[in-house]
């Protein structure tokens, strides 16, 4: 019975802790560095899996352009996707760029794309549809050679605004800051 005593008495001179004020964080800001239009051949349909519907693009081309980086996509990636059971489409493309310079960039871009229904039906029939219509997003990571003049690709977070045309997705990049 004493030490419960000694207990309720103990706590009651524990100091009240003071809660630092905290400044709220920095704005979260970004910076456009270029733009691919990636040229695409019609998707091989895999089938139903455990994910959903699979389905493989072939990445046959296109071209990059912008204030930090010019060039051409090379043909041979793909992009590795996948249509949920909640209707959202996942992305995993892997391809390569080749500045104006002759520097080689690989490029690992997942994503996501999700609109209503009908518009996603538009889109899977290969119909352009604007932009503002469906939300398609991704985040990128580029692999640039240590020493080049786009070593800076490798140290920083990207995210793209992306968007389906019939023959081609053109994915706007930019840098975090």
């Amino acid at each position: 019975m004493r030490m419960h005593h000694m207990l309720c008495i103990s706590a009651a001179f524990i100091a009240p802790v003071a809660i630092a004020q905290v400044a709220a964080p920095p704005a979260l800001k970004s910076e456009f560095v270029f733009e691919a239009r990636v040229k695409v051949d019609p998707p091989l349909v895999v089938g139903p899996s455990s994910h959903g519907l699979r389905r493989v693009v072939p990445i046959s081309g296109g071209t990059v352009s912008g204030p930090a980086l010019n060039g051409v996509v090379v043909s041979g990636g793909a992009d590795w996707q996948y249509v949920r059971p909640d209707g959202v489409l996942e992305v995993l493309a892997k391809y390569t760029l080749k500045a104006d310079d002759g520097t080689l960039i690989m490029v690992d871009n997942r994503g996501v794309r999700q609109a209503s229904p009908e518009v996603m039906a538009r889109l899977t029939k290969g119909e352009i549809v604007p932009g503002e219509e469906y939300y398609f997003r991704t985040y990128a990571q580029f692999e640039a050679p240590a020493g080049s003049k786009y070593e800076w690709l490798n140290r920083a977070i990207f995210v793209g605004v992306a968007e389906r045309l019939p023959d081609a997705a053109v994915i706007r990049f930019y840098k975090v800051n």
